[in-house]
């Protein structure tokens, strides 16, 4: 099996207050087989034998599913494969002698604590604020015998797909998080047992983003096309179309 040496430039940056800087790699005996992910493992462990600092960056699953892996690839969150994340994106992608650049999130809610991981935690203040249900929704008989229409059932269910990973909004030249938010408002306000807050979620969740600091949605669609699971830009826009009936209604 063939394998290739990648040039790589990975920002790195000791502490959240100290300034980074872009730093040279050189990646050898890379197969392609590899997810990007394993790749930097392989860096590590050569930094780890030369007693350099290893390249710090989140991950956890490595199956698509749990949002933690942001790194910026060439100027693009997850890197070239659409509706993929980083975990699952592999080397094969690339060719022999590629200069790759690796980046983490930058968006100003999202300061940067030590190079490629970024604080994320302004996702989970938004959830705080609104994205929960207050009902039991009891077992999953009981969740069975709620009427739902077909329609509402399954926008609802795509927009549960999204995994809060924080592309959409590193993608976004605003930092806007409308993408984040109105998935999570789409999904519980299709659902009736998400009703008893409709109300106040969509009013509370788009207060908050203002507060944190996100930027506003310019419909510019960077959001849709970067998100790994490949969640609708017309969320936003039932996002919209809630907090206004929230104004309407109460």
């Amino acid at each position: 099996m063939d394998t290739m040496t990648l040039h790589l430039l990975v920002w790195r940056q000791p502490t959240a207050t100290n300034p980074g800087r872009m730093v040279p790699y050189t990646a050898e005996h890379v197969s392609p087989d590899m997810s990007f992910l394993e790749m930097l493992d392989v860096v590590n462990e050569g930094l780890i034998k030369k007693s350099e600092p290893p390249i710090v960056f989140d991950n956890d699953c490595r199956e698509g599913i749990c949002g933690m892996c942001s790194l910026v690839i060439n100027g693009v969150p997850h890197g070239p494969d659409r509706g993929s994340t980083v975990c699952q994106l592999h080397m094969r992608k690339f060719k022999n002698g590629d200069t790759i650049t690796i980046e983490p999130w930058r968006a100003k809610p999202f300061p940067v604590q030590k190079d490629l991981v970024v604080d994320r935690g302004a996702l989970d203040r938004l959830i705080a604020a609104g994205g929960y249900v207050s009902v039991s929704t009891g077992g999953a008989a009981d969740a069975s015998a709620i009427p739902v229409q077909r329609d509402h059932a399954e926008t609802a269910m795509d927009a549960a797909a999204c995994i809060g990973c924080g592309a959409c909004v590193a993608a976004c030249k605003n930092a806007s998080a409308a993408l984040f938010v109105g998935a999570k408002i789409s999904q519980l306000a299709l659902l009736p047992q998400g009703h008893p807050e409709r109300a106040s979620r969509v009013r509370s969740m788009v207060a908050l983003m203002d507060e944190i600091g996100f930027g506003n949605c310019s419909n510019e669609a960077e959001c849709e096309a970067v998100c790994p699971k490949d969640v609708s830009i017309s969320n936003i826009a039932r996002m919209r179309r809630e907090y206004i009936r929230a104004l309407l209604v109460g």
